[in-house]
């Protein structure tokens, strides 16, 4: 018989036995046949778990005023004697409690926390009061008890509260609890701090928002970021996830100049009705409002009881602030150099929590530098304070990647160099005439000037500003210069290629002399790596203007923080402010750039150039031209004072 016959006959006989099983309906074990009407959704669903290597918990925990907050646990089954490790979120619980549907706890937790998960932790997430699943009211970055807050409750005696109920009634754990966050979560982290729980023993606070007017999330030395507003609408329009911030144009350069100042932007969205934009709008100077929120000076007031790892990244295009400000404020408390460590990463916001390959679509680093930190740092870090005799973790008190030579380095203390009290001090890098940088003394012409337009401001990124483009914001503190650089508003200082290796470590400083044809004005200025004209093993690095540092002043605050006044006009000013911590080497063949310009949009509000009392109220006349000049000349030698040390 052939191979055809064979296929025939099958076939016939297939034929044979199909109408008779088409009479009957198959039944399942469950019982009779199902209804053909009978409603596709069940009443209630619930999953078969029996096979997973975990269990999860949903709780409310009653905090100390009867609130209750929504919790959910990952419990690895069999585990005994294990730590807990808790994140307190306004970001919704349920998301780094199922990032997937899986049958494993490692798969189930957030990317982090893999490793803990599979090594027998117990992984508790939290949603803060008055958001998703949580009851009570939501306060912004809530106060501490104190002249800000006059209820008795805050985030750290929800942390508190929190952690007494996870000891008492979660059977499986050694009674020792970590808190870690990054961005909000971060903060919420830092807040337990604060008259720790004893059970407390390892904090982890990830790019902790610390101090929203000096240089986390809302406020630069006095700049208002406006393209956070978008994080109010989804933030505060609902107790879950708000829409997005509706805008008329795809590029945001064009919606943030068009509706004028940042208030009349966020009234046409309608946040006016949100109290908590009102509420910085209220605030524009650094008063009492923001003093008493900052939560590196309160932590500087108590003692450091809880051994902790501030960890931060150089490129932090939200939070590059408070990682470094908050270990700084505590970090004399720590007489044994073994309860107060830094780490800073060459990531972008909370990425240490992901993968980090590269930064942006040019900047490459040598592999996952995240997820070698967090086996090499941030585990060890961990398993010695919340284990049962965990043990030591060989990790220095500050760890940081170095950029420019690629590589991680281990120090005993940050920063390396300082203006005073330490054996390496600042050096002056001078802006000369000729639109040069080096280390001499400027000679000769006394300024170099531009025209500074509120109706042109300088974009912070080439156009168009992409609200939904996630990369052009998360990696703009790398975004090459060269956009910038050829301005006729923007003053470019390039120095003589570099003949040996030149290592900062630590805050650059700007001593700007200056002065405005206006009553006000910003002064934003930016150190930068310039690659060779040609990088024959990277050729997208070829030219490259790489930021190293960048930050803005608001002019009006030269003198006081706490009270604005105007700048008078065309009368040479003294700006000092520190640039965000760098620790970077500039490569013989590299150039150093120093960038000067008065405006950085939308990413920060437009200075009028005319002084007003509330630069959120600015009406349409008070924008106008001025003329900027910034001085090189004895007297008035205007410098970046690079934080230079001997070169690894």
């Amino acid at each position: 018989m052939t191979f055809k016959t064979l296929l025939r006959a099958a076939a016939a006989c297939a034929a044979i036995a199909l109408p008779a099983q088409a009479q009957t309906p198959t039944q399942t074990p469950t019982g009779a046949p199902t209804p053909p009407m009978t409603p596709d959704i069940p009443a209630t669903f619930a999953a078969p778990t029996q096979h997973y290597d975990y269990e999860k918990r949903t709780v409310m925990i009653p905090m100390r005023d009867g609130v209750k907050l929504h919790t959910i646990l990952l419990v690895p089954k069999g585990v005994k004697d294990a730590p807990i490790l808790l994140t307190r979120t306004p970001y919704n619980a349920k998301t780094p409690s199922g990032r997937f549907n899986s049958p494993y706890a490692a798969a189930a937790g957030a990317q982090m926390d893999e490793p803990f998960l599979a090594d027998g932790y117990i992984r508790a997430y939290q949603d803060v009061r008055g958001k998703y699943g949580s009851e009570g009211d939501y306060v912004l970055t809530r106060p501490l008890r104190g002249p800000l807050n006059d209820t008795p409750v805050d985030h750290a005696t929800d942390a508190y509260d929190t952690i007494e109920w996870l000891v008492k009634n979660t059977p499986e754990t050694n009674g020792r609890v970590g808190v870690i966050g990054s961005s909000y979560p971060g903060f919420t982290s830092a807040m337990a701090l604060i008259d720790p729980h004893p059970a407390l023993k390892a904090a982890v606070p990830q790019s902790p928002m610390i101090d929203g007017w000096m240089g986390d999330d809302w406020f630069q030395n006095g700049a208002f970021r406006q393209t956070m507003l978008a994080w109010f609408m989804r933030q505060m329009t609902e107790k879950g996830a708000g829409p997005d911030l509706p805008r008329d144009a795809l590029d945001d350069y064009e919606n943030y100049l068009r509706a004028g100042n940042a208030w009349d932007f966020g009234r046409r969205a309608g946040l006016d009705q949100i109290p908590a934009f009102r509420k910085i709008v209220e605030h524009p100077a650094y008063d009492a409002f923001w003093q008493n929120q900052a939560l590196d000076k309160i932590l500087a007031r108590h003692p450091l009881k809880v051994p902790t790892l501030w960890v931060g990244s150089l490129f932090d295009q939200e939070d590059i602030y408070g990682a470094v400000h908050a270990y700084r404020a505590t970090e004399a408390k720590d007489a044994g150099n073994d309860m107060n460590f830094l780490a800073l990463g060459a990531w972008r916001h909370s990425g240490v929590n992901y993968e980090q390959r590269q930064l942006g679509a040019a900047i490459k680093l040598p592999g996952d530098t995240a997820t070698e930190f967090r086996r090499k740092v941030l585990k060890p870090f961990l398993d010695q304070h919340l284990k049962t005799n965990g043990p030591k973790a060989d990790i220095a008190p500050v760890t940081i990647f170095e950029t420019g030579s690629m590589e991680w380095r281990r120090y005993d203390r940050w920063p390396l160099a300082c203006e005073r009290g330490c054996a390496t001090q600042m050096r002056p890098l001078y802006l000369q005439p000729g639109l040069k940088l080096g280390f001499e003394p400027p000679k000769g012409a006394a300024y170099d000037e531009y025209v500074s337009d509120p109706a042109k401001p300088v974009p912070f990124v080439p156009q168009p500003v992409r609200a939904d483009d996630p990369d052009q914001w998360r990696y703009w503190l790398v975004s090459d210069q060269r956009h910038a650089a050829s301005r006729p508003d923007v003053l470019t200082y390039v120095s003589e290629p570099l003949t040996t290796p030149l290592q900062i470590s630590g805050e650059p400083i700007v001593n700007l002399f200056a002065s405005t044809s206006g009553t006000d004005s910003d002064w934003v200025v930016k150190l930068i790596d310039v690659h060779p004209d040609v990088v024959p093993s990277d050729l997208a690095l070829s030219g490259y203007q790489m930021p190293i540092a960048m930050e803005i002043f608001r002019g009006r605050y030269r003198n006081s923080f706490e009270t604005p006044s105007p700048v008078p006009a065309g009368k040479v000013q003294t700006y000092r402010f520190e640039l965000p911590t760098a620790n970077h080497v500039f490569q013989p063949g590299h150039r150093i750039m120093v960038q000067v310009q008065s405006s950085w949009f939308p990413l920060y509000d437009r200075n009028p150039q005319t002084y007003v009392e509330n630069i959120f109220f600015a009406p349409p006349a008070a924008y106008r031209k001025a003329t900027q000049r910034v001085f090189h000349t004895r007297g008035a030698a205007s410098s970046i004072e690079l934080p230079v040390v001997p070169a690894n």
